[in-house]
């Protein structure tokens, strides 16, 4: 039988478990949590080349890695997934995906997905690590996934890339700064006027 001074160690260390189980369950069901993705939004450009990115970036052990690998493994027709690569044999790192917004309709939209927007995707994300926009100790945790807008009437395959390179970037530093604020929301929303609304919202 354990000796009066083991009972006391046991009962000690017993309330010390309890307690720091009790703790870690306020502090990771009821408690704040830290974001595990974020998202950012991003319009740069006009015409038909003009790029509108949707951008997720989180941990590969969270719901973004699970979207991301969802995506590329489910390809559908006229829906693309593709790894982002600076060139073949060089892919972007974090890792990321690109997936169409629209519909590839022919040859033409798809090489402009897989050629222009592929390299400024990849560009952009990398150059993000350079400039300290994404830390390099998140580089292997992260992943992205970004959504890409080709209009099947876009010709400049220059814009398509300077644009979807500006965007990307920009939305990216949007969601890890956690932008815009929701003060900024309500005040731009009292005049701000969406520009494919067609005047719908007076």
């Amino acid at each position: 039988m354990a000796s009066v001074g083991g009972r006391a160690w046991l009962r000690r260390n017993l309330f010390h478990a309890v307690a720091c189980a009790f703790y870690i369950h306020i502090g990771t069901e009821v408690g704040p949590m830290a974001a595990e993705f974020y998202i950012g939004e991003s319009l740069i450009g006009d015409g038909n080349e003009v790029a509108h990115i949707d951008l997720i970036i989180g941990s590969k052990s969270g719901h973004a890695g699970q979207a991301f690998v969802s995506a590329l493994s489910n390809n559908k027709d006229g829906f693309t997934s593709l790894l982002a690569v600076v060139t073949p044999n060089l892919a972007a790192k974090p890792d990321t995906i690109l997936f169409n917004k629209v519909t590839i309709k022919g040859a033409k939209q798809a090489v402009q997905m897989f050629g222009p927007a592929q390299a400024a995707v990849a560009r952009a994300i990398v150059d993000s690590v350079s400039s300290g926009v994404i830390p390099r100790d998140k580089v292997d945790d992260y992943c992205v996934l970004v959504g890409v807008f080709i209009h099947w009437d876009a010709k400049d395959d220059k814009k398509i890339f300077d644009f979807n390179y500006r965007a990307t970037k920009q939305a990216l530093e949007r969601a890890l700064k956690g932008q815009p604020r929701i003060d900024d929301v309500i005040a731009g929303e009292k005049t701000a006027r969406h520009p494919f609304a067609s005047g719908a919202e007076g």
